[in-house]
This record gives structure tokens, C-alpha cells and sequence, in this order.
């Protein structure tokens, strides 16, 4: 009589593909945006981060680019009204002059 061998074991079952943040790469453009043109970094910030919230997940990267792209829209804003008034006061002192 032949030699029995047992049966072969079961293959584990696969592991499920790893829950990923819905708002990472908005995340990573957003804080890139924040350094090129803050305003859009404030808008896909947000949505990166609101994204991301609603998945669940702390996206910091979503979140640093809002702050930063706040930030630079703040101090670009000043820096304006600075150039503004500046350029206002050369003209009405005269320093400025128009050669029409």
C-alpha cells in the first residue's frame, strides 16, 4: 500500500490593501502652493485637510500649508499697502515727477 501524504495547508488569506489618506497628495500641492501662489495654497490646503478629516486622518502636511500660505498672504498684503503708501509720499513730496 502506497504511502499517504497529508493534505497541502490552506494559503493564509490575503491582507487587505492598506487604507490610504484621501487627502495626501492635495496635501503635499497645497504646501507646495504655499510657497509659489499662497492663495491657492489656501484653497487646496483646505480641501486636502477637509478631505482628510472626513477619511479619518490628521493630514499635516494640509495643515502646514494653510498656515504658511495664511502667513504669506498676510505679509504679502502688508508688503502691498507698504509699496502703496510708499510710492503715495515720493508723490506728494515731489520726489516722484512726471516728465508729460
Amino acid at each position: 500500500m502506497a504511502q499517504q501524504y497529508p493534505a497541502a495547508p490552506q494559503a493564509p488569506a490575503g491582507y487587505a490593501a492598506p487604507i490610504e489618506d484621501p487627502g495626501k497628495t492635495l496635501g503635499i500641492v497645497g504646501f507646495v502652493l504655499a510657497f509659489v501662489f499662497a492663495i491657492a495654497g489656501i484653497v487646496v490646503s483646505a480641501i486636502a485637510r477637509k478631505k482628510s478629516k472626513e477619511a479619518g486622518f490628521d493630514n499635516q502636511l494640509a495643515k502646514w500649508g494653510l498656515i504658511l500660505s495664511i502667513i504669506f498672504t498676510v505679509l504679502g498684503a502688508i508688503g502691498t499697502i507698504i509699496y502703496i503708501v510708499a510710492i503715495a509720499a515720493l508723490v506728494a513730496n515731489g520726489a516722484v515727477t512726471s516728465t508729460y
